[in-house]
This record gives structure tokens, C-alpha cells and sequence, in this order.
């Protein structure tokens, strides 16, 4: 057993919901979807539903250059610092610009996936779910595409197998574009293991070929919705998560899937959502002491994002 678990503290029971004021400040655009509203929504229906008071928000500290080492080089971290402008907008591809806030909220971004880990493997939160933008499946290690610049994600799943010796960790991926960074940055990691569902054909027009033996990627085509992904789920993420038995699962928390985000043509609603997390919250109770990570990733109509969140968290706060 490993030191950490030896020394941890009883939490207070409730999930950890991590995010930052910094998040708010980059903004690609009037009308570009990835927007800041995306977290005032969020928070707006958190506090309607009175399940916000169920949850301990903690601030979001400034990832360190070590953290962001173990997945993006140093020359591919400074090549995105000196695209930072001072005003107006610099852009990385046709739809990923930064803005002066852009690079202060990807620091914060990354560095609350890495405060989520150790909330867990400290034992002061049994769960986390990490409200942070900019989103960043898509980012591989040494490039930025599709509105992401560091992958998140991938920094606290490093921190996780690093820092913390873990040694199988899982991935769950359902945001309904392909986290091809992700699947990059891990491929033919034997401690890492990603299951996905995802549109195909569509943005980034990959996946449908896994790239490791530990990717277990599910297309769906256009117009699928809760029964195909149900059945993605059931026939293969869930086998494959028991059999890997994670210590710990992180969550790629797109709900752009949802059937009113006109970002894809998937066809998903809160329901599925309540389901899948209920499935991974008795896979990560079995196998990983209940410990999972949650992050934002897509999610663009504003009501269909916010009200799929509370669905998710719902069942994360429940424990």
C-alpha cells in the first residue's frame, strides 16, 4: 500500500467543485461558443437547484512548470506564453485564439486538475469535478487545436502516476468530439487506460482507429443517442474498466453530446448523464476507493450545459 493512503484524512464528505475567477477571462470572440457564460451557467443552476450548498469550492491555484512538464514540453509551453497578447487576439489555428485572460485561465485550468488529485489521494474530498476553462482534450502534447492549449486532464493524470506512484489510472472521455490529445499523449501507457464515445465522422476525424492497445474508443454515428451510448458503455467501457481496475478515474466531462447543442448531432440528455456517471461512480467504488475526477471539456448551449452539470453532480455529491 502505498504511503499517501497510509496517512489520509477523513474528508467532509463533499465533492470538491474547483474553479477560479481567471477562468472567466478568456474569451475568443463575440459569439465564439467556448465563452465565459459557459461557468456563470453552470454556477447560475448549481445555486437554482440548491445543490451548490452540497458542494466545497475551492479556488483553482496556477499550474507549476513541473506539472505542465511531465505532458507539454518547455519549448511548447513557452511557444504558447509568447503568443499571450497584451490586447486583442492572438490565433493558435482558425478556432483557437488566445486573449490577454487566455493564459492566466489555462494556468488555473490545468492546476485545478492537479488540486483535485491531491484533494483525493490526501483524503479532503471524496470526489472532484473541475469547472475550468479553457477545455483541453484536444490539445496533444506540443500543439494547442480546437479551443484547447494545455490538456488539462492529462497534467492531473501525470500528477496522479508521478507524484503519487498510481498505477493504473482510467480515462472516460463522452464529450461528443474525439479527445485525440488525450489518446496521443497516452498511447501505449500500460498505466493508463481511455474509453470514449464520441460522433464519427466529425472533428478531429480520428479516434475510429485506436492508436494503443489501451484506448478503447466507441464512434457513434450522427444522430445517436441515449440507447446507442448506453449500449457503448455496457458492452465496452464497463468491462474494460473492471478488468484494468483503476486506482483512480478521470472523467473528460464534455456534455456537448446533449441532443440541444447544436455543436454536434449526437442526441444525449440529462438522463444519460445521471446513468453513465452512476455507472463510473460503482466502477470507481469497486476498484478506486470512489475516487474520480471530473473536468469540463464542451458543452455550448448554455441551458442544456448547466442543467446536464447538476444532473452529473447530482450523482457525484451523493457519494
Amino acid at each position: 500500500m502505498f504511503n499517501w493512503l497510509k496517512n489520509r484524512l477523513p474528508h467532509n464528505g463533499l465533492t470538491a467543485y474547483i474553479t477560479h475567477s481567471d477562468c472567466l477571462l478568456h474569451n475568443m470572440g463575440v459569439g465564439h461558443p467556448e465563452c465565459p457564460e459557459r461557468l456563470t451557467a453552470i454556477r447560475d443552476q448549481l445555486m437554482a437547484s440548491q445543490l451548490f450548498d452540497f458542494l466545497q469550492e475551492v479556488e483553482a491555484p496556477l499550474v507549476t512548470d513541473q506539472q505542465l512538464a511531465r505532458i507539454h514540453p518547455p519549448r511548447y509551453v513557452e511557444y504558447i506564453e509568447s503568443c499571450a497578447p497584451a490586447v486583442g487576439t492572438f490565433r493558435i489555428d482558425p478556432d483557437t485564439a488566445m486573449s490577454a485572460g487566455t493564459l492566466p485561465a489555462a494556468l488555473r485550468a490545468a492546476g485545478a486538475v492537479v488540486k483535485a488529485v491531491d484533494l483525493l489521494c490526501e483524503g479532503k474530498a471524496p470526489n472532484a469535478f473541475c469547472a475550468v476553462r479553457p477545455p483541453g482534450h484536444h490539445a496533444e502534447s506540443d500543439r494547442s487545436m480546437g479551443f484547447c492549449f494545455f490538456n488539462n486532464l492529462a497534467v492531473g493524470v501525470a500528477h496522479a502516476l508521478s507524484y503519487y506512484k498510481l498505477e493504473r489510472v482510467a480515462i472516460i472521455d463522452f464529450d461528443v468530439h474525439h479527445g485525440n490529445g488525450t489518446e496521443q499523449i497516452f498511447r501505449d501507457d500500460p498505466r493508463v487506460m481511455m474509453v470514449s464515445t464520441f460522433q464519427h465522422p466529425f472533428y478531429p476525424y480520428c479516434g475510429d482507429q485506436p492508436l494503443g492497445p489501451n484506448m478503447h474508443n466507441v464512434p457513434l454515428k450522427a444522430g445517436s443517442g441515449g440507447r446507442e451510448f448506453r449500449e457503448a458503455v455496457e458492452n465496452v467501457w464497463l468491462p474494460a474498466l473492471h478488468q484494468f481496475q483503476p486506482q483512480m478515474l478521470f472523467i473528460s466531462a464534455g456534455f456537448d453530446a446533449h441532443r440541444e447543442d447544436d455543436m454536434g448531432s449526437l442526441g444525449l440528455v440529462e438522463a444519460d448523464y445521471e446513468w453513465v456517471t452512476r455507472q463510473l461512480m460503482a466502477v470507481a467504488a469497486q476498484h478506486a476507493e470512489g475516487r474520480i475526477v471530473s473536468v469540463l471539456e464542451g458543452g455550448y448551449d448554455l441551458s442544456a450545459l448547466a442543467r446536464s452539470v447538476v444532473a452529473h453532480l447530482r450523482v457525484m455529491s451523493e457519494g
